[in-house]
């Protein structure tokens, strides 16, 4: 892009935010981790729900942006039919993400429903690998595979549990390819946009695509109650605004496949989160399960530090 056609263009990362990044990433998958736990508690159905998130987190982000143009609104926007169509894309993947994910969570777990939502990093890793030519190093595969034995750890507990329906599970395996292709699309959106704009442009086709969706479907718009209300704020400014603004931050100085896996934490989370707040009980497999994502990460870490063998 030339000069006068991407002030919203991103500077090159900073030492001091290369080192912040991987904090702020776990913060917003700690954050994000409430996500299933409020959607489970929410009196609208899973698609309005999903709608309400994005819509009332858009104001925010709104501001944010606002505040970032500076009296240059129409020069501060993308120029390429290009970068509005990668928008778009990145919109529509998360409106996928959410609705097909908010059944799931209604259907399963709160835990399953975030366990499997967030297998992204195997697709995100085989897309890097197939069609952007990266290559990983030996011990960020080691940790991808320690992540996902963990992960599995952690879901063959919840099946032993009982009586959560196979659909809620396979909706959100499915939810895994939608979540890789918003990761993939968010990652390359804040190599050249700032987080603001990025949250914002991005969430206006989530919510235009999720309200359709909630019209076809004749889901209630309006909840009941008071308590009805505060829970899908609480879901928009902590799951939307502070969580992914968290993520999509720190994807600017992150490989999209190691954000992937550091975000395997939102599953551990969740089930720490469920068991005092929806009863859903964390056995001794299931704390191994937690504990060997912890260490698949930090191996993940380690080998995305390292300098890229000629092998891979």
């Amino acid at each position: 892009m030339t000069a006068t056609a991407a002030p919203a263009a991103t500077p090159a990362p900073a030492p001091t935010h290369a080192k912040l990044a991987l904090p702020v990433l776990l913060l917003g998958a700690m954050l994000i981790s409430f996500s299933a736990i409020f959607v489970k508690a929410s009196e609208l159905g899973p698609v309005a729900t999903g709608f309400y998130r994005m819509f009332l987190a858009l104001p925010v982000f709104a501001v944010w942006m606002g505040h970032e143009a500076s009296g240059r609104a129409l020069r501060y926007l993308p120029r390429r039919w290009g970068d509005w169509w990668m928008f778009a894309l990145c919109g529509l993947f998360l409106a996928a993400d959410l609705g097909i994910w908010n059944w799931s969570a209604r259907l399963t777990s709160a835990a399953n429903a975030t366990l499997l939502g967030t297998m992204a990093p195997i697709y995100v890793t085989l897309v890097g690998f197939l069609f952007f030519g990266q290559r990983f190093h030996i011990l960020f595969l080691l940790g991808l595979a320690m992540a996902i034995v963990g992960a599995g750890l952690l879901l063959g507990v919840s099946f032993h549990l009982g009586g959560r329906p196979f659909l809620g599970d396979l909706l959100a395996m499915s939810v895994a390819v939608l979540y890789a292709g918003y990761l993939m699309t968010l990652s390359q959106l804040r190599r050249r946009f700032s987080t603001a704009m990025v949250m914002a442009l991005s969430g206006i086709f989530t919510c235009l695509a999720l309200l359709i969706v909630v019209l076809i479907s004749g889901e209630a718009m309006l909840p009941a109650t008071l308590r009805g209300w505060l829970i899908l704020f609480a879901l928009a400014l902590m799951s939307q605004v502070a969580a992914q603004s968290a993520i999509a931050w720190a994807l600017a100085h992150l490989r999209a496949a190691f954000g992937a896996v550091a975000l395997l934490l939102t599953p551990v989370a969740t089930a720490l989160f469920a068991w005092p707040i929806l009863g859903e009980a964390i056995g001794p497999l299931q704390a191994v399960g937690g504990l060997t994502v912890l260490a698949g990460i930090a191996l993940a870490r380690l080998g995305s530090q390292k300098r890229k063998s000629p092998a891979g």
